[in-house]
């Protein structure tokens, strides 16, 4: 059957359609109150000649399609495929590690709390989202210090000989070595902080407070002192809170700016009526074809500037340029074309390209990926522009929270409300230009962005990178460069000549080289890097882990940047690699340091295997050993000019008959 027979047999049912190509791959993933309707209207007459070549009624072979009972559990469904199958044609949010949240891995024998930006089904309880994003961080450090739960990557399904230094600095109750804690003891502190992160401060002071009492009357004063300490603690993050809850309702603020075929989005977190926290997004690739509605078609310029906000009255744009409205009391009205001056055209020419770009459309995906199935969704969530399911989606993101105040999607068109879009927008005007206009980030935010992308504790000051070099596995050597405080400190870079490896095994020569350096930092007792950078894979890194666990180094931040892919690695998180874009000044330093690292292991391992070649010959010669042609290559240089010296020349560094037997060896 082919496909516009196989349109005519779907159902006129809600449901989510599913665009292939001719290799089976899933390119686009659509939702309609009418699938039949929908589907078919890609193929009205017209609609070909309107499809630029290579779009998705070009590509798409086969349609499949999932009947639903309603359009909200289309939306649903619609979110659930983008995010499983990523096709190329749908807007697809990027980086889906928005929001930060405290896990408790409530699935481990020894439960731990971590701060993380992905959400698993792995049997962990999951709190959050935390703004500004160091919030989370605070909340673990916390509960590290009042209740002693750890986060800490080491292996506790077995015991070990001994703790490590946040046992002894009263951070951890000690899990990892046997008698230090009981299983009863360590899941009183679990309970407490569920019910500390669930936010229910008053029976957890209840709790404490019986428990206090308890080691009261039983004379076990330190543990009450404990119980005590840790009341006043709950109750003064209580009555915070309460005075937080009456300033304000929660909301999320979104602006943008598109201009040519790229697109920066900012969000601005409103809790309790304060901005707390600034998200920034990019995308640099939008699908050609994007929209829902393939009967909405809407062309702009792509050499327009667009800008977060409309002009006002009185004001001109320049002449030539094109604005993006960012919001319209009109669902229709996508861009406001505020470009050419009273004299006509623009100067600069005729337009060279064309591209369909939908804010409506663009914003029901973003929202659908960004909170369908989160736990936590702001009561107002106030957008530029209208969309077309807007209801259907405030609707499914209230069921989703069900006994909590209803979720309200709003268009504000003036007032205060308007004016936070308007600030939005141009917050991502500037945005756009950090990114794409190549402007130098200032080193603090390159710094700020690395230790969110990455999920560093505190921010980077300075980051170890170590590469591995060799020729099938002669003359194996490490190199270390330093990144310290936004530029490379040469002064400390280190190069390490493998020892104990023989033949190719870069994991080995990789736990080797991490082995030497640390353990030497241990002994000057000087502090740990903020970051330790491999060049490699998984393989690389994990060798690297090994190493620092020998050495009982644990909660050091280890990330590798696998080649070719550009992909990141973190140590503990390995199940979700990092894909930065190839704008982003973050994965830029970091190639940097990577790149540095490997030209110093390189030109090191270069220089080592030509000291081998040029003694190579010199050994050759009889009477010449392994000394004598060192000292010869150390005052001549090289062997090229150990063959031009005369016999004067080379008697001042060996001796007479050494110095006959190298000319007759060089004059053959």
């Amino acid at each position: 059957m082919d496909l516009l027979a196989k349109i005519r047999t779907i159902p006129t049912e809600p449901g989510v359609y599913l665009y292939k190509n001719a290799e089976g791959d899933v390119i686009y993933v659509g939702k309609a109150k009418n699938l039949r309707s929908r589907v078919s209207s890609y193929f009205h007459e017209g609609r070909w000649e309107d499809a630029k070549t290579g779009t998705l009624v070009r590509e798409a072979v086969d349609v499949d399609y999932i009947v639903v009972a309603n359009n909200k559990e289309a939306l649903a469904l619609e979110n659930n495929l983008i995010k499983q199958r990523k096709p190329r044609f749908n807007i697809l949010l990027r980086d889906d590690k928005t929001y930060p949240y405290v896990k408790l891995t409530l699935g481990e024998r020894w439960p731990r709390v971590y701060v993380t930006r992905r959400l698993r089904k792995d049997g962990s309880a999951y709190y959050g989202p935390y703004f500004p994003a160091n919030l989370a961080y605070r909340i673990v450090d916390l509960i590290h210090r009042n209740f002693l739960i750890p986060s800490c990557k080491v292996d506790l399904t077995r015991f070990h000989a001994r703790p490590c230094l946040q046992y002894y600095i009263k951070r951890c109750l000690g899990p990892c070595v046997q008698e230090l804690t009981t299983a009863e003891t360590y899941q009183e502190a679990v309970r407490d902080v569920k019910l500390f992160l669930e936010g229910r401060p008053t029976d957890l002071a209840r709790s404490l407070r019986e428990r206090m009492e308890q080691a009261a009357a039983n004379e076990e004063y330190e543990r009450a002192a404990r119980y005590r300490d840790l009341i006043s603690t709950v109750e003064q993050l209580q009555e915070r809170q309460r005075i937080a809850a009456a300033e304000g309702d929660d909301a999320d603020v979104f602006g943008y700016h598109y201009e040519n075929g790229m697109l920066a989005v900012n969000l601005f977190h409103m809790r309790a009526g304060k901005m707390v926290d600034r998200r920034e997004f990019f995308w640099e690739d939008l699908p050609e074809f994007a929209a829902t509605d393939p009967e909405a078609d809407h062309e702009v310029e792509t050499n327009h500037v667009g800008t977060g906000s409309p002009a006002r009255p009185g004001e001109q744009s320049s002449p030539g340029n094109f604005v993006g409205v960012v919001g319209s009391s009109d669902k229709d009205n996508r861009l406001a074309s505020l470009g050419d001056g009273p004299e006509g055209p623009s100067p600069r020419g005729s337009v060279l390209h064309r591209q369909a770009f939908h804010p409506g459309e663009f914003f029901s995906a973003l929202l659908k990926q960004l909170y369908i199935g989160q736990p936590y969704v702001p009561r107002n969530l106030y957008v530029p522009v209208d969309f077309e399911d807007r209801e259907e989606l405030e609707d499914l993101l209230s069921e989703q929270h069900a006994g909590a105040a209803r979720v309200h999607i709003l268009v504000p068109q003036r007032g205060e409300k308007r004016s936070l879009i308007d600030l939005a927008g141009n917050n991502a005007k500037q945005s756009y230009d950090q990114r794409f206009r190549v402007m130098k980030p200032n080193a603090r935010k390159i710094q700020e962005e690395l230790q969110e992308a990455l999920s560093l504790p505190e921010l980077p000051k300075r980051i170890e990178c170590f590469d591995i070099s060799h020729i099938q596995g002669a003359e194996t050597v490490a190199s270390m460069v330093v990144w310290e405080d936004g530029k490379m400190k040469k002064s400390d870079y280190r190069k390490f000549i493998i020892r104990t490896v023989e033949g190719v095994d870069d994991f080995a020569a990789m736990r080797e080289v991490v082995t030497r350096r640390y353990k030497r930092l241990q002994g000057e007792e000087k502090p740990m890097p903020s970051l330790v950078l491999i060049d490699g894979g998984l393989g690389q890194l994990h060798a690297a882990a090994e190493a620092l666990e020998s050495l009982e180094i644990i909660n050091q931040p280890v990330a590798a940047i696998a080649k070719r892919e550009e992909i990141l690695y973190v140590y503990g998180q390995e199940k979700d690699p990092i894909a930065l874009d190839h704008h982003s000044p973050v994965l830029h330093l970091i190639q940097q340091i990577r790149d540095e690292a490997h030209r110093f292991a390189v030109t090191f391992h270069r220089k080592r295997r030509q000291i081998r070649d040029r003694s190579t010959e010199l050994l050759e010669i009889p009477g010449v050993g392994a000394s004598t042609t060192r000292r010869l290559l150390e005052h001549f240089g090289s062997v090229q000019a150990v063959k031009q010296a005369d016999a004067a020349a080379l008697s001042a560094v060996v001796t007479r008959v050494q110095a006959d037997a190298i000319r007759n060896h060089f004059r053959k």
